[in-house]
């Protein structure tokens, strides 16, 4: 028996890979968080490997579905939050991935995903554990978007205030992770 596909279509926007190099194309709202979560190599790899194991994205309260325990690329995910009928699904598929490499800083490690038919926005969403030379550790998350359709343009505001709240529950999920919580 053939398995079902967690998502389907295709990404839905031009810039695909955009957040890798930090950039942020032109008609897109862009956000960008940097955020100190700590010192020491080891907070860098829990963060890390939380990220990569899309242990941020539960930490910030989204129900993930996806095929793939770790993030690889061309994995799909579905990410939702909301209640019964008042649930909100995000389709992505991971269009770049940055590992951990042995050893101290400056490095970076994380990914990139992509919205596919079915997201309230069309665009790209990166989320990487930094550490520089120093052995501080940042997250940092980069992001650009515009409404998927009419229904999401309208509620523009609310979008907003909801990327903000989604974006303060990462850096808080980082965080716990930064510190070896649960």
């Amino acid at each position: 028996m053939a398995k079902r596909r967690l998502a389907r279509g295709a990404l839905n926007y031009a810039e695909i890979g955009a957040t890798e190099r930090g950039g942020s194309p032109a008609g897109y709202r862009r956000v960008a968080s940097r955020t100190y979560l700590g010192q020491g190599t080891d907070a860098y790899h829990r963060v890390a490997q939380g990220i990569l194991a899309w242990e941020l994205q539960r930490r910030s309260g989204l129900r993930v579905r996806t095929g793939s325990d770790v993030v690889v690329p061309g994995a799909r995910v579905v990410s939702g939050f909301g209640v019964g009928p008042f649930r909100l699904s995000a389709p992505c598929e991971v269009v770049w991935v940055h590992r951990p490499v042995p050893g101290g800083g400056p490095q970076s490690a994380g990914f990139g995903y992509g919205s596919l038919p079915g997201h309230p926005v069309r665009g790209e969403e990166s989320f990487e554990a930094e550490i520089d030379a120093q052995g501080r550790v940042y997250l940092s998350i980069t992001a650009f978007s515009r409404p998927s359709n009419w229904f999401y343009a309208a509620g523009g505001a609310l979008a907003r205030r909801a990327q903000r709240l989604m974006t303060s529950r990462y850096i808080e999920g980082a965080r716990q992770l930064a510190a070896g919580e649960s």
